[in-house]
């Protein structure tokens, strides 16, 4: 970050962090380039989901609510009740 506010030179970078002038000019353009690349991206916008997939989704969870009711009811039998261990 110091190399692209351009506090301090790049031998100054250099020999604060004993890193090779070369290594600093090479990971301020890249940083510089992926900054530019990060404003130019389409934003996202929400995921198109068909009416099909919402009856499957619709259909896996009420698949998901029946199982899960009949263990409770399973485990309140073995178990006494409240399902709980004694």
């Amino acid at each position: 970050m110091e190399a692209i506010r351009e506090e301090l030179t790049t031998a100054e970078l250099s020999k604060k962090y004993e890193v090779h002038p070369t290594m600093i000019n090479g990971w301020k353009r890249t940083a510089i380039a992926k900054m530019a690349q990060s404003f130019d991206a389409k934003p996202v916008g929400e995921p198109v989901i068909s009416g099909k997939d919402v009856e499957k989704l619709h259909a896996k969870i009420g698949q998901l609510v029946v199982e899960r009711d009949f263990l409770a009811d399973a485990s309140r039998l073995i178990l006494g009740t409240g399902g709980k261990k004694p």
